[in-house]
């Protein structure tokens, strides 16, 4: 659920001005600058006597004072100065007479200093969040009548002035994480608004006004303490974005399925137990969070969401899954988590499109194998730190060809299947915390393993091969009873364990051009092939050589020696 961010990057096209410690380069025909991050402790001076600049990035700095020069910057439209030490604005600040955005946010306001932006009269866009504001200053809302997006978030804010009402272009407003206890009723007035941004508050309800905002598009609610929502709210046609997570909520209004252009839905973390029919009545929905809300089943009409990509029943108590919900053939995302399903539907191989699928925590006496017909799947989870361990992790999972990630953490697996080292994609395996034994050799050949988790386990080697993995950037191995690489050797990383790797390969080619070696001295003294002699001795037979001296030893057999007659 996408919101007005505290630091506004992606606006505009980022032009650094900086490189390492190079000085600022500009020119008197710069228009953009950002010297963002610098350290800056000062508003830099070169700044000041660019005439033509149009828009100016501080943010993130340590400056403490806007200075009077900035007066003569008329054509900046554009100024961010958010998380920086500003505790005073001069009054020369506002003479930036073409100032359309500015961005105070995180930085120790005095609000005896804020009156000066009343004077800023072009200004569509004023963020303060964090900034300690306990109250608005009334010259504010009089005076900024073309304001279109107002940040205040994060603040002490408990009410807003009724002079608010005269800000009648304002179309975005955002009050998260401050002390409204009720819904300030001059929003109703602001017929124009758009998003209203009311997240982290104290909220018990809603007034049945709130169904004159003809154009409200975006209604964030989320952590309040609301029980119930107006009947009035369905008069709101145009929202498509309704987040009412971490409430009290048991119900919806009835005549909420009107809302027909409604495309995100947050109701996770309420007392719902049903999922509400008017869900279903939403067909262009996109995105449906119902985590931790209490289900104990789901509609058979849920098919209707064909436009569903994501949708999170984590944290639930479902022990079925109707195979309704195999028609979703828009899914992506589908979170199952920490539930108490004991199998999946045949038909899971419908949902052609999944590629994230979480089944962590349920309550599964083996390996769920429908999970192998989804073959776009590329993030599996399936972790088991609550619920019935695995024990087996079969083959068929080389079916999985699109597979990146795979977590089978906190099971009982003792050997994992050959097939994973078949997986082209697979670039995270998490396989902590089971009884593994030995790792496949096969997973040498996974070149894409960027991470493999492997602590908690019953390992005491791996394949000396693994330092073929060259994209392989994590390796785990603590709390194993480790000996080939020894513990020592696996507890100073990946660096140390490849190093021992690749010392025990080159130890081994010297044995090995030692033992060719010597099969060539053998071979050179007219002994034989080394392997025939191998065999003789095994046979306790003795070599040609020895048979030669012992016949000339041993008188009456053979030719006489010399000087002996018969």
């Amino acid at each position: 659920m996408s919101k007005d961010r505290v630091t506004p990057e992606g606006l505009s096209p980022r032009v650094p001005t900086r490189s390492g410690s190079d000085p600022l380069q500009i020119t008197d025909r710069t228009f953009f600058i950002d010297a963002s991050r610098q350290s800056l402790t000062r508003f830099p001076w070169e700044i000041l006597t660019l005439r033509e600049l149009e828009e100016i990035h501080l943010e993130e700095n340590q400056i403490e004072e806007i200075p009077a020069d900035i007066q003569h910057l008329k054509n900046v439209r554009v100024l961010y100065l958010n998380n920086n030490q500003v505790r005073s604005l001069c009054p020369e600040l506002g003479k930036l007479s073409s100032l359309e955005g500015l961005d105070l946010s995180s930085n120790p306001l005095l609000l005896s200093s804020l009156g000066v932006l009343s004077y800023l009269r072009t200004l569509r866009e004023l963020r303060l969040y964090h900034t300690g504001l306990r109250d608005i200053p009334v010259p504010l809302c009089k005076a900024l009548h073309h304001l279109e997006l107002f940040g205040l978030s994060s603040n002490h804010l408990e009410s807003l002035p009724k002079e608010i009402v005269n800000q009648t272009k304002l179309k975005e407003i955002y009050l998260k994480q401050n002390q409204f206890k009720v819904f300030p009723p001059e929003l109703c007035a602001l017929r124009n608004l758009e998003v209203i941004d009311l997240d982290e508050n104290q909220l018990t309800a809603l007034p049945e006004e709130v169904g004159t905002l003809k154009h409200l598009h975006k209604l964030y609610l989320a952590h309040n303490h609301l029980s119930s929502l107006p009947e009035s709210l369905h008069l709101c046609g145009r929202m498509a974005v309704l987040d009412l997570s971490y409430n009290l909520l048991h119900s919806l209004p009835h005549n909420l399925e009107e809302l027909v252009e409604m495309t995100e839905v947050g109701l996770s973390g309420n007392r719902l137990e049903k999922l509400p029919r008017q869900v279903c009545k939403w067909p262009a929905l996109h995105l449906l969070y119902l985590r931790s809300s209490g289900l104990r089943s789901l509609r058979r009409s849920i098919r209707r969401l064909v436009s569903l990509s994501l949708l999170d029943l984590s944290q639930n108590h479902l022990e079925h899954l109707p195979s309704q919900l195999c028609a979703l053939r828009s899914l992506e995302i589908l979170a199952l988590d920490d539930n108490n399903l004991l199998q999946l539907p045949s038909e899971l191989g419908l949902l052609s499109k999944l590629k994230v699928l979480g089944l962590t925590g349920n309550e599964f006496v083996a390996f769920p194998e429908e999970v192998f017909s989804l073959v776009s799947l590329e993030k599996l989870y399936i972790g088991q730190d609550q619920g019935n361990k695995l024990t087996y992790l079969p083959e068929q999972v080389g079916k999985l060809q699109s597979l990146k990630e795979l977590y089978i953490e906190n099971n009982y697996l003792e050997y994992l299947p050959i097939s994973l080292g078949s997986l082209p994609h697979l670039e995270v395996l998490d396989c902590r915390h089971n009884l593994l034994k030995q790792i496949p050799y096969s997973l040498c050949q996974a070149q894409d393993l960027r991470e493999l988790l492997l602590e908690d386990n019953l390992l005491t080697q791996i394949p000396e091969d693994f330092d073929n993995l060259v994209n392989l950037k994590v390796l785990t191995l603590t709390e194993n009873p480790m000996e080939d690489p020894p513990q020592d050797v696996c507890a100073g990383g990946i660096e140390s364990i490849w190093k021992y790797l690749k010392e025990k390969k080159a130890r081994k080619i010297m044995a090995i051009k030692i033992q060719a070696w010597w099969r060539g001295v053998m071979v050179f003294r007219g002994i034989g092939r080394f392997e025939e002699l191998l065999k003789l001795r095994k046979k306790g037979k003795a070599s040609p050589k020895d048979k030669k001296g012992a016949a000339a030893k041993k008188p009456g057999k053979g030719k006489p020696g010399k000087g002996n007659k018969k």
